[in-house]
């Protein structure tokens, strides 16, 4: 009367559940890693071209400004971690990055047409809290 749970007579059944939970643990880690490294670069800021750049080994401790010119109005808007950031600011939040990672360095994006004056406030202020790596983006071509 009583039904046998795991005899001997028969193959063991494939559980198949567990299998799906770590699958979609992995697909959930795995998404949220790819959102933090996309979203950190502006794709309609327009790079300089340089025909001697060299493609960079790794992103580790990478801050990104991202500087983008807009030619109707003249105006800078430099944005880091996807929030529009005054140049006043900029000492005090690197600062900050430096305490956590004193391995931080910088990557400036910007237009092509950006005055220099704007990518410079990014340079002195990365000089300012102790950020002695600076890169700036580029296209190959």
């Amino acid at each position: 009367m009583a039904a046998s749970a795991g005899g001997g007579d028969g193959d063991p059944e494939f559980q198949i559940a567990p299998m799906i939970d770590v699958l979609l643990v992995l697909l959930i880690f795995f998404m949220s890693i790819a959102s933090t490294a996309v979203t950190r670069y502006d794709p309609s800021i327009a790079l300089p071209v340089a025909a001697d750049a060299e493609r960079k080994e790794d992103s580790q401790g990478e801050l990104v400004f991202n500087i983008a010119w807009n030619s109707e109005i003249s105006r800078a808007l430099t944005t880091f971690e996807e929030r529009v950031i005054l140049p006043e600011a900029l000492v005090p939040v690197l600062a900050a990055r430096v305490k956590v990672n004193p391995q931080a360095r910088v990557l400036v994006r910007s237009d092509a047409g950006t005055p220099v004056r704007h990518v410079q406030a990014v340079v002195s202020a990365a000089a300012a809290a102790g950020i002695i790596e600076v890169t700036f983006a580029a296209l190959v071509r």
